[in-house]
């Protein structure tokens, strides 16, 4: 808080209200301050990095150099030890600033109290940030501890709270040779998808199809064209000529002379044969599949219920007779 904010927040006369703005300065002042704290760690984090690398880079070149150089192995030997000193001058920093960050005040802990009962609407908001959660998680949690149950193939995580509870979670463990591999079905159909579709609108479709990869994400046009990459699968390139091979249903449907729905309906009923990889997806047609006498026979009845549309029965009642 600046000083022109501070003599804001004295200003004032002493009527009602002036302790519920001097408290809310002070909030606004612990903000500000903790977000300071984050940002001085955010930075000393990425100092740490950068000299964690210098001293990997460092002992690389003393290893790769001629142990018969004496005088090179002394050099880069003395700048490894300096970047090794380096880093842990920044990791002394780190701790320093994190035993020096300030105990919770009691209107900080009646704040947290309050929200302890938010805390999963808090951290599912799409307004919190990342800093936030961090923040949440430095405030709950004081350490985790990972073990491995060889007897049950599971990994143990006990998590201690900061007020003394634990939790333990298990996580089952990865077996060797084991790996998370997209569903064969979802293979399938990119593999057909493919004959009328780039790899944008798969990934689209994929998506509207609720399938997601064999890492749990959402797929998208890299890891469509990663899919097909690894499972050799050609992407979808339109034919020079424009006379495509493989067609969707509306330009199926153009082809035949139908409309869209006749030609879905066939499908459907098997007199024509068409695939459809997805529920909530596009059909395929081989258009020489179009030529066919049974989809012609399609074709044709479409065309004779066109020109001769369905009329009432002569001797139907009517169910409204005139009264004139």
């Amino acid at each position: 808080m600046t000083r022109a904010q501070a003599r804001r927040c004295h200003r004032g006369s002493p009527a009602a209200g002036s302790r519920t703005r001097r408290h809310r300065c002070r909030r606004r002042s612990r903000g500000a301050a903790a977000d300071r704290r984050d940002q001085v760690r955010e930075a000393l984090l990425r100092d740490l990095e950068a000299a964690r690398y210098h001293a990997d880079r460092a002992f690389r070149q003393f290893d790769a150099a001629d142990p018969a150089n004496r005088l090179v192995a002394a050099e880069l030997e003395t700048r490894w030890n300096r970047a090794l000193k380096q880093a842990a001058d920044v990791e002394a920093r780190i701790a320093m600033h994190d035993d020096t960050a300030p105990g919770p005040s009691s209107l900080a802990a009646l704040d947290a109290t309050r929200l302890a009962g938010n805390l999963r609407a808090i951290w599912a908001a799409s307004t919190t940030d990342a800093r936030l959660k961090k923040r949440i998680v430095r405030a709950v949690i004081h350490e985790v501890v990972a073990d491995v149950d060889d007897g049950a193939s599971e990994i143990v995580l006990l998590i201690h709270w900061i007020g003394g509870a634990h939790t333990e979670i298990r996580l089952p463990k990865r077996r060797r040779g084991q790996r998370n591999s997209t569903a064969p079905e979802t293979i399938a159909a990119v593999r057909h998808l493919a004959l009328i579709a780039s790899d944008d609108l798969i990934a689209g479709i994929l998506i509207r199809n609720s399938l997601l990869t064999g890492h749990g994400n959402r797929w998208t046009r890299e890891r469509v064209t990663a899919l097909r990459s690894h499972h050799r699968i050609p992407v979808f390139r339109p034919a020079p000529d424009g006379i495509e091979p493989w067609l969707n249903l509306t330009d199926a449907a153009r082809l035949l002379g139908v409309s869209p729905k006749t030609l879905r309906i066939a499908a459907e009923a098997g007199v024509v044969e068409g695939n459809h990889p997805l529920s909530d997806g596009p059909w395929l047609f081989r258009r020489s599949e179009l030529a066919t006498p049974q989809a012609q026979q399609v074709a044709e009845q479409a065309k004779r219920k066109a020109k001769h549309p369905a009329r009432p029965h002569p001797d139907q009642k009517n169910l409204f007779p005139s009264t004139t």
